[in-house]
């Protein structure tokens, strides 16, 4: 970093803190005047644009604005200065502008974040799950992943997201975080290794969200994963709220479970509990024995999107949904365009669910393999389909996947992960269809109500 950047960004974080001490003690009027300022110095047009959705919603009276203003009065404070410092400035103010320049200077923009999964091992035997077949000498090593965060910082990349396998069942993760405590990290968790004394340190080092995976209530929770579980994800919870630390939840939709957890009783128990945020993925058929009969129906996905955008206006916690979401960031951002995967062995992956690689991160540089001929050639395809309702190369658009595959040579990286683009592509072809089909019926109904309201 030029000691320029350092200046710039010591200046705004100090101009950041100030105003949110501000906002903090004093009134709501206060904060909409952080919040203007804020917006002023911004530079970056997607952030801008998140800022000015803020100040209307706390015109509003919006549910998000109680959550800011828990954000901003209830949090641990040093969990909230590190979200500023880490998040706020350094990803949102200062890294866009060295991404830019990397881009007149290089002729690529960096990803804004990178997904790590150190681990496909687990401390869990849930069935249906294979992480449990994975062996220790599998692991990432410690001195790749920390070269990678090291490298990333260098390409103005602050945010990570650390997946698996169960994330705090790699050895020393605690301490890499605590190494890189410029950066921020989301970590998905199975939840049931955050005890007190694992809880405590995450609050003490502040730059470490945890979104704990949630399936049900406890029937269904201990039924797949083991009696006790349900309790110890709960404990957890309770840890970190007890502790005012910042953390979430994350489910997975399936045809069999979309109305359940959509419901306002299954919402709700997450929110109560002190969830800020809260991730929404649809299955998808990958890994061992994939199942297409549990992708939620084409009108199940669309409900769902109905619901996520339905508990963001009404429920005080931001909700994302992957699917659903791509009209608000232009469809899909894999293959390194925002973000992009490295598995446990190195293999360099677009996508969390899409597992074929060209490069491998051991003996290349970060900067090599966001640059890939394999990653340039998906980013030329994107978005994916001008409507960003259908943003997915996997099962909205699976011709592309096949067609990127094929013409860059990437391999499958692991036994199965071709199903996608073999076994499975007649039925991904029918799905996207059917997908396109229920977007158009929609579409025409909607006219149809305008008509007639002429």
């Amino acid at each position: 970093m030029s000691v320029f950047d350092q200046i710039e960004e010591k200046t705004i974080q100090m101009a950041v803190e100030k105003m949110v001490a501000i906002a903090a003690r004093g009134s709501d009027d206060a904060l909409m005047k952080v919040i203007s300022v804020v917006e002023k110095i911004t530079t970056n047009e997607y952030w801008s644009g998140v800022i000015r959705s803020a100040r209307e919603k706390f015109k509003a009276g919006h549910p998000g604005a109680k959550l800011a203003m828990r954000f901003l009065r209830d949090i641990n404070p040093n969990v909230r200065n590190k979200v500023l410092r880490n998040f706020i400035v350094k990803e949102g103010l200062i890294a866009p502008n060295k991404r830019h320049r990397i881009l007149k200077k290089e002729g690529f923009y960096p990803p804004s974040l990178v997904v790590i999964s150190p681990t496909m091992r687990c401390n869990l035997k849930c069935y249906g799950c294979y992480a449990g077949n994975y062996t220790k000498d599998q692991d990432l090593p410690f001195e790749e992943f920390d070269r990678i965060i090291r490298e990333g910082k260098e390409l103005g990349i602050f945010f990570y997201v650390i997946s698996g396998g169960e994330p705090f069942f790699y050895p020393g993760i605690m301490d890499l975080f605590e190494k890189h405590s410029d950066c921020c990290f989301q970590v998905y968790t199975n939840g049931t290794l955050l005890d007190d004394e694992t809880c405590a340190r995450i609050v003490e080092l502040g730059n470490v969200w945890p979104c704990i995976s949630v399936e049900g209530f406890e029937k269904e929770t201990d039924e797949r994963r083991g009696k006790g579980t349900f309790k110890r994800i709960t404990q957890a919870m309770e840890s970190l709220n007890k502790r005012k630390g910042l953390f979430g939840f994350s489910l997975t939709v399936t045809r069999k479970n979309a109305e359940f957890v959509m419901s306002d009783e299954f919402i709700d128990e997450w929110v109560n509990r002190g969830c800020f945020l809260g991730w929404v993925f649809i299955y998808i058929p990958i890994g061992r024995n994939p199942d297409v009969n549990l992708m939620p129906t084409p009108e199940q996905r669309r409900m769902v999107g109905q619901r996520v955008r339905y508990f963001r206006a009404t429920r005080p916690i931001f909700i994302a949904d992957f699917w659903n979401d791509g009209d608000y960031v232009d469809g899909c951002i894999a293959g390194a365009k925002k973000y992009l995967h490295i598995n446990c062995h190195g293999d360099v992956e677009p996508c969390v669910f899409a597992h074929f690689a060209v490069d491998n991160i051991k003996g290349k540089s970060l900067k090599e393999v966001i640059n890939s001929p394999f990653f340039r050639k998906i980013k030329s395809k994107q978005p994916f389909n001008k409507d960003h309702r259908l943003p997915c190369m996997i099962i909205d658009n699976p011709e592309i996947l096949r067609e990127v595959v094929r013409e860059t040579g990437a391999r499958p990286t692991h036994p199965g992960a071709e199903t996608l683009i073999t076994t499975l592509s007649k039925d991904l072809d029918a799905y996207a269809r059917a997908m396109r089909e229920q977007i158009r019926k929609e579409d025409e109904a909607k006219k149809a109500v305008v008509n007639l309201a002429q």
